[in-house]
């Protein structure tokens, strides 16, 4: 049955190879991010490629009037979302506590937690107001689970996407809405250039030695975790490269 997906953080790496992913499966999509240029240039190669509907919706995801606003002025024929990836994250910044910097807190804080309740709070009345028995899916990470050095703050809210996740799955239950965390590790996107602020000599030495994840390989977990039977819930994905066991032990060639 086709489905409509929204996602936010469309505009690169996880969130634009699952905006394909749904699309080469036939689902119409809602691609939402900040980078309207980027949005725009999806959308044509979602509609010419796999001849899908398509709904481009740029906000702000930290601003919770913007996502109001967002959700409340979907067209239609969009307003039913089967499907919400929160995808939009970011890591900022990467050094121990007392030398970090609050506006790298503030960015993390306020995409990674505060703004996946914001959207997940009006998407999900969408579901709950129309019937529909949706599915939300959230973007953890291994580090949601395993504080590393230097990671203090984004591993917190990691952390928090790991609870949220839980506490999401027991409050819907009785909606039929399912929740499910995807908890990848190491994926060569555009992460650990914004988490060095450009620096794409110091992002590319994070990916060094081994073979990373890439968005396709979790946008492919993220369409087989919402394909299944009404009555089959997936809680949670965990996936890393195979060179990567955990947040602390990898192998790299020399």
């Amino acid at each position: 049955m086709k489905k409509t997906v929204l996602i936010t953080g469309a505009t690169s790496g996880i969130g634009e190879a699952t905006a394909k992913a749904f699309a080469a499966a036939g689902d119409n999509i809602i691609i939402t991010g900040r980078r309207v240029d980027r949005l725009l240039a999806l959308k044509a190669e979602l509609v010419a490629t796999y001849g899908v509907e398509v709904c481009v919706a740029a906000f702000d995801i930290r601003e919770e009037a913007s996502c109001v606003a967002a959700v409340e002025g979907l067209p239609e024929e969009f307003r039913r979302v089967d499907v919400l990836v929160n995808n939009a994250g970011l890591a900022s910044g990467l050094e121990h506590l007392n030398e970090g910097c609050a506006d790298d807190w503030n960015a993390m804080i306020d995409t990674n937690i505060k703004g996946l309740l914001y959207i997940s709070k009006a998407v999900a009345n969408l579901m709950v107001e129309s019937g529909i028995k949706g599915h939300i899916v959230n973007i953890g990470s291994i580090a949601g689970t395993q504080v590393y050095e230097n990671g203090n703050v984004y591993c917190a809210t990691k952390h928090a996407v790991h609870a949220l996740s839980q506490g999401m799955r027991i409050d819907f239950l009785r909606n039929g809405i399912r929740v499910t965390e995807i908890r990848p590790g190491m994926v060569e996107t555009e992460f650990s250039i914004v988490r060095f602020h450009g620096d794409k000599q110091r992002a590319d030495g994070v990916y060094a030695g081994l073979k990373p994840l890439t968005g396709e390989d979790v946008a492919e977990a993220i369409v087989w975790a919402t394909s299944q039977p009404d009555h089959v819930h997936i809680n949670e994905i965990v996936l890393t490269p195979t060179a990567q066991a955990d947040s602390f032990y990898n192998v790299r060639n020399k």
